[in-house]
């Protein structure tokens, strides 16, 4: 259906007729991105062994991917402002669906390395577009949630598709877990392409003046913010195999089920979380990280158990995905002047803290902590986006523009 972001004027914002297709295609582009990020973490056992390198080794390729994120988002960004949003969202697309094609031939670990790189350079431009483009078709009341319904193929991707993905590579082989998550991303490209309008050449963007925006203290705060909230998730979610495996004797079976538990908190932590940053942003960043910290703070006693595992892993997975909405409202807000570059920022943000957080978890597993305190690390990471939020509200009193 037409999209107004997209230079059609005949759908109104407001008319849920008009957002529904884009919305839903804007998901299914989402489910593919996050069945090709998540699934190395019910994979990573299988993975390691497959490319004879240690667990903590096979976990720094999460953090290339992050890293490939972060640098992606405002290169893709930027190079791709002057095309129809249909055209930047299918070629981000087409980029997803090589990239899983080289990690399913990757003959080695360094080759799985740099294909999970270029895998990687369309996650944040794609999200940042596309969370413009939600945004944009629904009233501003109803922001928050519109952003929601994008990353909604998030957060399925996490009870279908990983679960689904981990299950193929334990089975047949993690190669074939890549191969099909490349077909996604040929579904993904068919979805765009019916449901956006062709719509109208984009301008080039004014890059002084929208990075200007970017180093605001508002939006910084804010993004730092993200960077802290997605590190307390990745510093758990990285090793939660293993974790599960060590701590709770998990079978294979269990870690699929668990898998998609986790699926399961996190599209109900989406939903949630943008229901409540429609009524308060700040407001629901400081309840769901307050509620992170508390869930991983106690997870390596309920981890001892399969029981207190699923449990304990459901709750962690509403709390962890709760905060992905306001805290992406929050940057498109304090950036307004730069929506587009901001938001596809942020998700470069995002996946900084996805780096940090693999990178914390490694160290501790490292260091010989165990897995327990990797849980523990992650509180103390969602204890100190908290604390950001609390600085931000307090210089509120200060223009965003200052």
């Amino acid at each position: 259906m037409p999209s107004p972001a997209a230079g059609d004027p005949s759908p109104q914002p407001g008319s849920r007729a008009a957002a529904t297709w884009p919305l839903l295609a804007l998901a299914v582009g989402a489910f593919g991105i996050g069945t090709t990020e998540f699934a190395p973490m019910g994979l990573l056992p299988v993975i390691a062994t497959g490319v004879g390198v240690s667990i903590p080794t096979a976990g720094l390729l999460v953090s290339a991917y992050a890293v490939g994120v972060m640098l992606g988002a405002p290169v893709m960004t930027l190079a791709l402002g002057r095309m129809r949003r249909r055209n930047a969202l299918i070629l981000l697309m087409s980029i997803f669906t090589i990239g899983n094609l080289l990690s399913a031939i990757a003959p080695d670990y360094w080759t799985l390395l740099a294909a999970r790189i270029v895998t990687s350079m369309n996650h944040g431009a794609f999200f940042g577009l596309g969370a413009t483009v939600a945004a944009s078709v629904v009233p501003k009341e109803r922001q928050a949630s519109a952003v929601a319904t994008m990353f909604m193929g998030l957060t399925i991707a996490n009870v279908g598709g990983v679960p689904a993905a981990t299950w193929l590579g334990q089975t047949i082989g993690w190669r074939m877990a890549f191969a099909g998550t490349a077909g996604l991303g040929i579904l993904a490209m068919a979805a765009l392409f019916l449901a956006l309008p062709r719509g109208e050449l984009g301008r080039m963007p004014d890059i002084r003046r929208e990075l200007t925006v970017l180093i605001r203290p508002a939006v910084l705060l804010a993004m730092a913010t993200t960077v802290m909230g997605s590190a307390a998730m990745f510093t758990l979610y990285t090793y939660v195999a293993p974790a599960l495996e060590t701590l709770t004797g998990a079978s294979a079976s269990f870690v699929t089920l668990a898998l998609v538990l986790i699926g399961i908190g996190f599209t109900i932590g989406n939903g949630l979380g943008g229901r409540l940053a429609d009524w308060s942003l700040d407001g629901a960043t400081k309840i769901f990280l307050g509620a992170l910290a508390a869930i991983m703070a106690v997870l390596p006693l309920l981890l001892t158990s399969h029981v207190g595992a699923a449990i304990g892993l459901l709750a962690w997975g509403v709390a962890t995905f709760a905060i992905v909405p306001p805290v992406q409202m929050r940057v498109m807000q304090a950036a307004a002047d730069a929506p587009g570059l901001a938001s596809s920022v942020n998700i470069g943000a995002f996946n900084l803290g996805n780096a940090l957080g693999a990178a914390v978890g490694g160290g501790v597993i490292s260091l010989g902590f165990g897995y327990g305190a990797v849980a523990l690390a992650g509180a103390v990471l969602a204890l100190a986006g908290l604390l950001l939020v609390a600085l931000a509200s307090g210089g509120r009193k200060v223009p965003a523009a200052a």
